[in-house]
């Protein structure tokens, strides 16, 4: 989810210093862009249906989402990605007995799990409380305070999803602690969504190598972003990426 490249696209580039007095001026596009944004900060929100209602009999294939707050580094997924993960999310809890797994960030993903398999346990971690919506399935996470977390949930999830807010190794390094104080010590396992400029410190601090398949947002994002992942998938997500060094 980050993501300031993007921002500083959508603001316009300043090509040179400018003193403070000077008015900054916006391109036609950026300013496009921020009306469209003021427009959905303006409209009543959308919230999504608790999970027991997402998953009814006679639903949508449409899943509505709350409308993303840029300002807390809030990019959506496109259906396509969330529908991609979520299922391999499902395919992995269902060969764990008493699967339990954390959303670290990602509430896209959240609402596809629950969609897709209402029986699934999620632990949705976020700084936005909207998602308090989601009762007990949602828990306050501000990546600032990495372990500032219920004991409850210390050392109890076995597969643990996270698209850490910003593209930078402090980011990666704090919710790295909490991704450790979340795995189980026994077979725990990681999906990491991210950006590509990002592989390196996922690789170091996290042992993860990225799939085949790639993650897109519907705000089409200028950065690549990647699935990086700690286990070996097979052939799904197109099977984990050679490694152009060897």
């Amino acid at each position: 989810m980050e993501k300031e490249d993007e921002l500083q696209k959508l603001n316009g580039k300043v090509s040179a210093p400018r003193d403070d007095d000077d008015p900054l001026v916006l391109s036609s596009q950026a300013l496009a862009a921020l009306r469209e944004f003021l427009a959905d900060q303006n409209k009543t929100v959308a919230s999504t249906p608790p999970a027991s209602s997402v998953a009814g009999g006679e639903e949508s294939d449409k899943v509505e989402l709350v409308t993303e707050d840029w300002r807390l580094s809030q990019f959506w997924y496109e259906p396509e990605t969330a529908e991609t993960v979520a299922e391999e999310v499902v395919t992995l809890s269902q060969r764990i007995p008493g699967c339990r797994v954390a959303c670290i960030a990602c509430p896209t993903l959240y609402v596809f799990l629950k969609k897709k398999d209402p029986s699934v346990q999620v632990q949705l971690l976020e700084y936005d409380m909207r998602f308090e919506i989601y009762g007990n399935e949602f828990t306050f996470y501000d990546y600032n305070e990495p372990e500032d977390l219920p004991l409850q949930l210390k050392h109890c999830f076995h597969i643990i999803v996270a698209d850490p807010p910003y593209l930078s190794r402090e980011c990666l390094e704090r919710v790295s602690q909490t991704i450790s104080f979340l795995a189980s010590p026994v077979d725990s396992l990681l999906l990491l969504l991210t950006g590509e400029v990002q592989r390196e410190h996922a690789a170091e601090l996290l042992g993860v190598r990225p799939c085949v398949f790639k993650p897109h947002h519907s705000s089409k994002l200028g950065n690549e972003f990647r699935l990086f992942i700690s286990y070996d998938p097979g052939t799904r997500l197109g099977g984990l990426e050679e490694d152009s060094s060897l």
